[in-house]
C-alpha cells in the first residue's frame, strides 16, 4: 500500500485551486495521470489521498485536505468514488467548492447499478471471466489486486493509451467499510437528498462505453439539479484521460467547466 509522508499530491504550484478526487473507495492512483495533465497545462491542483474509514470520515478529512493546500472555494472533479464524495462535500461545504465535476460516476439510483457487471462480463473473453470469477482481491494479495484491476480495465475501456501506466493502490479495508455505506445511501436516497442540496455549478462527463450507465448519473442528477450539465463522450470508457479517442475532448470539457 501507499507510504506517503503527506495526504496529498500537488502539481502546477501551490496554493492548489482544483482537487480531484480518487475512486475505489480505497484506490490511490488512478487518476494521478489526469491530475498532472492538469498541472501541465497550468493548473494548481490537489490530488488528495483519503484514508478514513467512513463516509463521514472521508468527507471531513477531505475537508480538512482542501483547507491546508488550497485557496477555497475550489473546483472541485470527482472520479468514480470521487463524484459521490465531491457531491457530499458540497452538498455540507458549500463556501469550499465553486464548481463540482463529476467523472464516470456511479449511477445515483441503485436499479441502474444491476447493468454493471453483465456488462462488464459480456466484454470479456470466458477464460478472462474464469479468471476473474477466481480472484481474491479482498484478501489483499497484491498479485491479485493487481491482475483484477488489469481485467476490470479491460472491461472498463473503450480503447486505451497503454503509455499511461500509472501505479494503483487499494486499500482493502477502506473499501471493505466505506463501500457498503456509501451504497446504502444510494439505496435509501440519502445519497440524492444530500445532491439536491448543492448550491454550485455541476458538470457530468460519462463515457458512452462506462459499463455505468450514463442514464443512471444523467437522470437522477437531472431530477434532483435540474440545472446540472451533463456531457457523454463516444468511444469512451470508465476513465476519459486514458482513452485515445476521447481524452482530447474531455480536457476541452474540464477546462470548460472549471472556467
Amino acid at each position: 500500500m501507499r507510504n506517503m509522508q503527506k495526504d496529498v499530491r500537488q502539481y502546477g504550484g501551490e496554493p492548489s485551486r482544483i482537487a480531484v478526487l480518487h475512486g475505489g473507495p480505497g484506490g490511490a492512483g488512478e487518476v494521478e495521470p489526469f491530475a498532472r495533465e492538469l498541472g501541465r497545462r497550468g493548473y494548481a491542483v490537489l490530488e488528495p489521498f483519503q484514508t478514513r474509514r467512513s463516509v463521514d470520515g472521508q468527507v471531513d478529512e477531505l475537508r480538512s485536505q482542501i483547507e491546508r493546500h488550497c485557496i477555497p472555494p475550489v473546483a472541485v472533479i470527482g472520479w468514480s468514488w470521487g463524484a459521490w464524495l465531491g457531491c457530499l462535500l458540497a452538498a455540507r461545504y458549500p463556501a469550499l467548492v465553486r464548481t463540482l465535476i463529476l467523472v464516470g460516476s456511479g449511477p445515483f439510483d441503485a436499479k441502474y447499478a444491476e447493468a454493471i457487471r453483465t456488462t462488464k462480463n459480456s466484454r470479456l473473453s470466458q477464460d478472462e471471466r474464469d479468471e476473474l470469477m477466481a480472484l481474491r482481491p479482498m484478501e489483499g494479495e497484491p498479485e491479485q489486486i493487481e491482475r483484477f484491476i488489469e481485467l476490470s480495465d479491460l472491461a472498463d475501456t473503450f480503447r486505451r493509451d497503454t503509455s499511461i501506466q500509472p501505479r494503483v493502490d487499494l486499500n482493502i479495508e477502506i473499501h471493505e467499510t466505506v463501500w457498503p455505506e456509501a451504497n446504502e445511501m444510494r439505496i435509501n436516497g440519502t445519497l440524492l437528498k444530500e445532491v439536491s442540496s448543492i448550491r454550485s455549478p455541476v458538470t457530468a462527463i460519462h463515457g458512452d462505453y462506462d459499463p455505468r450507465p450514463a442514464d443512471g448519473v444523467r437522470i437522477p442528477l437531472r431530477t434532483a439539479l435540474p440545472a446540472a450539465n451533463f456531457a457523454k463522450l463516444p468511444k469512451c470508457g470508465h476513465k476519459p484521460w486514458q482513452e485515445i479517442h476521447a481524452k482530447e475532448r474531455f480536457f476541452e470539457l474540464i477546462e470548460v467547466a472549471i472556467a
